[in-house]
């Protein structure tokens, strides 16, 4: 049965990117023995979801544009979406599908590629409470840092209630605190 699954690393203090959307604050942490091991994580996945400035980010970062074999390297065939109000790089030859508007239609569309593999979404909070919001997010997996940012791109930037979040595993990965949470239905009203 496909999940889906908010797959993402954050600090202590709640944040998945600084300010500048910059994830540097993150490969400063020593990260041997550190939470699932993204193959491992990726092997299950069948389709996955950003949004526009996670996009931005990985296509900077890999410099895409010169290099877009990278984006095979790193994801295969495994077909992508990304939520955009705006124009942005293509990949060539990268099985990306450019969307907008609610999440409901889209979640279908990737259930249906996953072919009972997973669905990833890759970030950021805003897009994961989007799914959040429609009761399509099944599972939190969340990679803590020890590091704190204090302001910058938030995890969730809404309120889900511990009568929605069940702790279902919490371990020590290296300098990481490893914790999954199963995700509720979004409660009346």
């Amino acid at each position: 049965m496909t999940i889906t699954q908010y797959f993402t690393a954050t600090t202590l203090d709640g944040f998945i990117a600084d300010p500048d959307n910059s994830l540097s604050w993150l490969f400063e942490v020593e990260s041997e023995g550190g939470a699932p091991p993204f193959g491992e994580f990726f092997a299950g996945v069948g389709a996955f979801v950003m949004g526009a400035t996670t996009y931005e980010w990985v296509y900077a970062h890999e410099s895409l544009a010169e290099s877009p074999e990278k984006w095979a390297e790193w994801y295969g065939e495994i077909p992508a979406w990304v939520f955009t109000h705006r124009e942005l790089p293509v990949v060539p030859g990268a099985p990306i599908h450019f969307v907008q508007g609610d999440v409901r239609p889209v979640h279908e569309a990737m259930v249906a590629a996953a072919a009972g593999k997973n669905v990833w979404v890759v970030g950021g909070g805003e897009l994961a409470g989007a799914f959040a919001d429609a009761g399509l997010l099944d599972e939190l997996i969340l990679s803590v840092a020890p590091v704190t940012l204090g302001a910058g791109a938030p995890l969730l930037p809404r309120r889900l209630s511990s009568k929605r979040l069940r702790l279902t595993s919490a371990r020590a990965a290296g300098q990481f605190a490893a914790l999954t949470y199963s995700v509720g239905a979004p409660g009346p009203g």
